[in-house]
C-alpha cells in the first residue's frame, strides 16, 4: 500500500450506523479517498459498507500504529466511533473507548493540524436538570444517568480544557438518531426499527409504561433526529468551520414515543395498535423522560437547512429502507 500525494478523510465507526451513512454522503459529494476505522470482524455490519468507495479499512485497535507507519496526509477527521451501549454498566469499557481513545484522536489532530468533528451525545445532559443548552459553562455541572453518558461528558470536559487543539473542532451532542444502516444494533437500535419489526411480526407495538406521575404512558418525550440530517450537519461543519466547540444536534422539537409509533404505522399504511409494558428495572432509574435540543448555537453559526419532521423522517425510513431491507 502506498500512501502519499493525496489528502485523506478519516472516519471512525465507519462500519456502524452513523459512520456508514456519513461515508455514503462523502462518496456522493465526490470524496473517495477515505480511511475507514472500525472493528471489521462483525458480519452483520458488512452490508453497511457494500458499494461504498474508500481507500483503506483499518482496525480500530491498530489504527494509531498504522498512522505512524504510513503517515497519510489527512485533511479531515470524523471521529464517530464509540461504545454506545447505554446498558453497559462497566465504566472501564466506556473510559477506554470513549475517553482515552478520543484523547488520542484529539492529540493526533492537534499535532498534525487536522480539523476534527467528533460524536458527543445528549446522554451527557442526564435528566436535564441543567436544561439542554450546549453552553460550555454548564458542561462541568452535568449529571449523566449512565456510564456511556459519563464517558462522553468526561471527554467533552477534557477537550474544553485543552490549550493544544485542532485548527477547528466540533463535538456534536447527538440526540435520538434514527434511520437506515442500524440493522446491526440489536437492543440499541431506534424505537422505529423495533416498532417496524413488531408490527410485521405481531401487528402491535409495545411501548414502556411511564413510571413517573407527570408523564402518561407513551408520552415520554425525546428529540428524534433523522440520520440524513445528522450527516448533513457533520459535512457542513467541516466545510464551513465556524467557531470551535460543542454543538447540539437535534431538531429542537421534542415528540412523544406514541407519535413516533403512530408515524411508523402510517409508513406501513396501517392503523396504530399500541400496548404498554413495564420498563425493565435495569434502566428504570436511568431513563430520560424528556430531551429537546436547543439548536440556537448551530443556527447562529450559519446552518440554515431545515430538519425532517418526525413524520417526514419516519416515513422515508419505513418506506424506502425498512420495508425494502435496503441501506443508505
Amino acid at each position: 500500500m502506498v500512501i502519499g500525494g493525496k489528502a485523506y478523510i478519516v472516519v471512525t465507526g465507519a462500519a456502524g450506523f452513523i459512520g456508514s451513512c456519513l461515508v455514503e454522503l462523502l462518496n456522493q459529494r465526490g470524496y473517495k479517498d477515505l480511511i475507514l476505522v472500525d472493528e471489521f470482524n462483525r458480519a452483520d455490519k458488512n452490508p453497511n459498507l457494500e458499494g461504498k468507495d474508500y481507500m483503506a479499512q483499518v482496525e480500530r485497535d491498530t489504527f494509531f500504529d498504522w498512522l505512524s507507519e504510513f503517515r497519510p496526509a489527512v485533511s479531515a477527521f470524523y471521529h464517530i466511533g464509540a461504545r454506545t451501549d447505554t446498558t453497559e454498566f462497566d465504566y472501564s469499557v466506556h473510559e477506554r473507548l470513549n475517553v482515552e481513545y478520543s484523547k488520542k484522536v484529539w492529540q493526533y489532530c492537534s499535532t498534525y493540524a487536522v480539523p476534527l468533528v467528533y460524536a458527543s451525545s445528549a446522554a451527557t445532559y442526564g435528566a436535564g436538570e441543567k436544561g439542554y443548552d450546549d453552553r460550555h459553562d454548564v458542561v462541568g455541572e452535568l449529571k449523566p444517568l449512565n456510564a456511556y453518558g459519563v464517558s462522553k461528558n468526561e471527554f467533552d470536559k477534557w477537550a474544553l480544557k485543552q490549550s493544544a487543539t485542532p485548527p477547528f473542532w466540533a463535538g456534536l451532542k447527538f440526540f435520538n438518531v434514527y434511520g437506515p444502516n442500524e440493522y446491526h444494533k440489536g437492543r440499541m437500535a431506534s424505537v422505529i426499527y423495533h416498532s417496524f419489526n413488531q408490527i410485521k411480526k405481531d401487528g402491535v407495538v409495545k411501548l414502556f409504561k411511564s413510571h413517573r406521575p407527570d408523564f402518561k404512558d407513551g408520552q415520554q418525550l425525546r428529540d428524534f433526529v433523522y440520520v440524513k440530517d445528522v450527516i448533513d450537519v457533520c459535512y457542513w461543519l467541516m466545510q464551513h468551520r465556524p467557531a470551535s466547540g460543542l454543538y447540539n444536534l437535534g431538531t429542537a422539537k421534542a415528540r412523544s414515543f406514541e407519535d413516533l409509533v403512530k408515524a411508523t404505522f402510517a409508513g406501513l399504511d396501517l392503523s396504530p395498535n399500541i400496548q404498554y409494558i413495564d420498563m425493565p428495572l435495569d434502566i428504570r432509574d436511568k431513563y430520560q423522560y424528556f430531551t429537546e435540543a436547543n439548536m440556537g448555537k448551530l443556527r447562529a453559526a450559519g446552518y440554515t437547512a431545515p430538519f425532517h419532521t418526525l413524520e417526514q423522517g419516519v416515513d422515508d425510513y419505513v418506506r424506502h429502507y425498512l420495508s425494502k431491507g435496503t441501506f443508505l
